[in-house]
């Protein structure tokens, strides 16, 4: 990805983890937790929300991550339920945000507006809205893969019994580690298998929001 296209990109980003992670906290403080709210993550303001690091990977290695969202179970009426549905916050929002953007990739294709030079106010809007459908559908999917400390092993947390509580303790300590190291293998060999696994769910929502 070039220095344009990258800015072209930025936007999207953004949104996309702001949304995020203000989802997180929202829904968190809904369920009785104040602790988001109090450190001042309850808002749609990037930078409360951007981890330094994560942002500067994000130029380096176009891969980036933003700060957790702390959250204290003892707040919750029932930790085990609410902290998959607080998990599950983030990626549901993201997949609402790539609604959007195909929903207006249509609209753009339907109108002729697709088509204009990339250059115009148009073409570069068309190409913003693509970028925000896949990044939102990449975090997405992403974030619902079951490796610590993603949001799917939350929520796999919450479905599965509680006779598999030692398991999940045990790769939770691990899971960081390993996920980390699933990233670097694809950054150094070329071969990303996280890309594998969430790359078809990628391409067929892709094409059913916005038909691309």
């Amino acid at each position: 990805m070039d220095f344009n296209t990258l800015l072209l990109a930025v936007p999207a980003i953004l949104i996309a983890l702001t949304f995020h992670e203000f989802s997180h906290a929202y829904v968190a403080y809904r369920l009785g937790d104040p602790t988001a709210k109090l450190m001042g993550r309850l808002t749609l303001n990037p930078l409360a929300h951007l981890d330094p690091m994560g942002t500067i990977m994000i130029f380096l290695i176009h891969f980036g991550w933003a700060k957790p969202v702390p959250v204290d179970p003892r707040y919750l009426g029932n930790p085990r339920r609410d902290m998959m549905w607080i998990s599950a916050a983030g990626p549901l929002m993201n997949m609402a945000l790539a609604l959007v953007s195909g929903i207006l990739i249509r609209i753009f294709i339907a109108s002729g507006m697709a088509n204009t030079h990339m250059g115009s106010s148009a073409g570069i809007l068309f190409q913003m809205l693509y970028f925000s459908l896949y990044i939102n559908l990449a975090l997405a999917f992403f974030n619902l893969i079951p490796i610590p400390p993603l949001d799917g092993s939350k929520i796999l947390a919450g479905l599965l019994p509680h006779r598999y509580a030692p398991t999940l303790y045990l790769v939770e300590s691990k899971g960081p580690m390993i996920l980390f190291g699933i990233i670097m293998f694809g950054w150094v060999t070329g071969f990303h298998l996280l890309g594998m696994v969430i790359g078809p769910f990628i391409n067929f929502f892709s094409g059913l929001f916005g038909g691309i």
